[in-house]
């Protein structure tokens, strides 16, 4: 795009901007890369569509939805994370709900992000505001309570479980992916005794990679060189084994409890229903892809994944930002990637908001967190807005004008270091401004330290030598701190 054609009089003020939709990561990934889509992977066949797997979900957070919203009626409603007696109270009044079943309801509404706690206060969370007409919404909600059985199905409501120690129900919650996977692998039910015989086994490798040999008489030096002699060692049976079977019964009344699977013959079997079906199928195939990590980036750090990501198309790229977040904790991986972010380097700050988006919920308090800072304030609000199902594209309320110039400069800069020419000259096409005048005033005004360089290199590229010059005294003007040139 040019303001004008060096045959054209019209004065540069004059000039328009075309405006178009701000996309700013996109952009910044234009510098290194053509982008192509990839379909992304079909669910099994006879697995519902998400209309209907978004209808039952609704179902089954039916209650949870109506004491969100009854909080949400009048303010201060839970405002210290739980209902108070009298909260409680007037809620199952309200609801026609038992005391017990409020309380589990509220628990619930939590987990799936139906209401969000707030610097000690609660507010209805953005599912809930999107609950009637986004599909998405519904189905990450009921996501988050999946992942959640174990908290919304307490270990301490099963009296059978009354012995378990904490040790050993995080050997069951931890074994319960590989249950699930068998159920959903199987497709049809598969019986609690098969169950338990998988969860011992689990238990017992779990404790074998922590070299844990409980055998009497053996010192833990010579247990672990033990274990690394005869790696079919199994460790010896601990005194909460027996815990087991109780322990399995609980695991499975919780997962029962979110709507995961049923079970049938008081308890002697088990299947899942069709939304459990298709979540495990969901992160198995996120598994896969974690595991086969095309470019090999996974023992990398965050900083030189995302530089070997740079190249990749966005389809092989969230591959390799899947298989990067899968090798390591959650919480360390985004510390990680915002410390990435909050680097000179713009084109990695976008790329890190964009594996930031394959983290997802677990990432949004640090994501919300880093809004306050004005390097990453653009990155967050916009991440923010799709993560809570809205199009950043369609939001144009979503960032101040001054911020929306700063990431136009920033933006620009990855194109500037990593891009060619006239991928500078294009990206003129984005910004909000409505004439060339307008956003140098604006691009100065904003303090993005990058400024010069970016204005000295878009007035290299530009191929209109009026436009050029405006640049040029836009770029010097910055860098010794005068006042802006006000000729045409």
């Amino acid at each position: 795009m040019t303001s004008r054609t060096p045959r054209d009089s019209r004065p540069l003020r004059d000039s328009r901007l075309r405006l178009v939709p701000r996309q700013p990561i996109a952009a910044a990934r234009m510098a290194v890369t053509t982008r192509r889509t990839r379909p992304a992977p079909r669910p099994p066949e006879g697995t519902p569509p998400p209309a209907e797997l978004a209808r039952q979900a609704r179902d089954g957070l039916a209650e949870a939805v109506r004491v969100a919203r009854w909080a949400d009626a009048e303010p201060g409603r839970g405002a210290a994370g739980a209902l108070s007696r009298r909260e409680l109270a007037q809620a199952a009044e309200a609801l026609s709900r038992t005391l017990a079943e409020v309380r589990a309801d509220w628990d619930r509404a939590r987990l799936a992000g139906l209401i969000e706690l707030h610097n000690g206060s609660v507010r209805p969370g953005w599912r809930l505001r999107a609950w009637d007409r986004d599909d998405t919404a519904v189905l990450r909600g009921w996501v988050a309570l999946f992942d959640a059985w174990s908290l919304a199905h307490p270990v301490s409501r099963d009296p059978a479980c009354a012995a378990a120690g904490p040790a050993v129900v995080a050997e069951v919650i931890e074994a319960a992916p590989q249950l699930l996977s068998v159920l959903h692998l199987n497709g049809g039910p598969v019986p609690a005794a098969t169950l338990l015989d998988l969860l011992q086994q689990r238990v017992a490798e779990i404790r074998a990679e922590r070299c844990e040999v409980p055998a009497a008489g053996v010192a833990p030096a010579e247990a672990v060189a033990a274990v690394a002699a005869d790696p079919v060692v199994e460790p010896a049976a601990g005194p909460a084994d027996g815990l087991l079977p109780a322990l399995l019964g609980w695991a499975l009344a919780g997962l029962g409890s979110v709507g995961a699977l049923t079970l049938r013959g008081a308890t002697a079997e088990a299947a899942l229903t069709p939304l459990g079906h298709w979540a495990v199928w969901t992160k198995l195939e996120q598994i896969c892809v974690a595991a086969q990590s095309p470019a090999g980036n996974i023992e990398q750090t965050a900083e030189n994944m995302l530089r070997g990501c740079a190249r990749l198309t966005p389809g092989p790229a969230r591959a390799e930002y899947r298989a990067w977040l899968a090798a390591r904790p959650v919480g360390s991986a985004v510390t990680e990637l915002l410390e990435v972010a909050r680097g000179d380097d713009s084109l990695l700050r976008g790329l890190a908001f964009e594996a930031l988006r394959a983290v997802g919920g677990p990432a949004e308090p640090a994501v919300r967190a880093a809004a306050s800072e004005a390097w990453l304030r653009p990155y967050a609000l916009l991440w923010l807005v799709e993560h809570e199902g809205g199009d950043p594209e369609d939001a144009p309320d979503v960032l101040t004008r001054e911020e929306s110039t700063w990431l136009w400069v920033d933006t620009a800069a990855a194109v500037a270091d990593h891009g060619e020419s006239m991928l500078l000259v294009r990206h003129l096409d984005s910004a909000i401004q409505g004439s060339v005048p307008g956003l140098l005033d604006e691009v100065r005004a904003v303090g993005h330290p990058r400024t010069v360089q970016v204005l000295v290199a878009l007035a290299a590229a530009h191929p209109d030598p009026v436009l050029a010059k405006a640049v040029r005294r836009a770029a010097f003007q910055v860098h010794t701190g005068g006042a802006p040139d006000t000729r045409a």
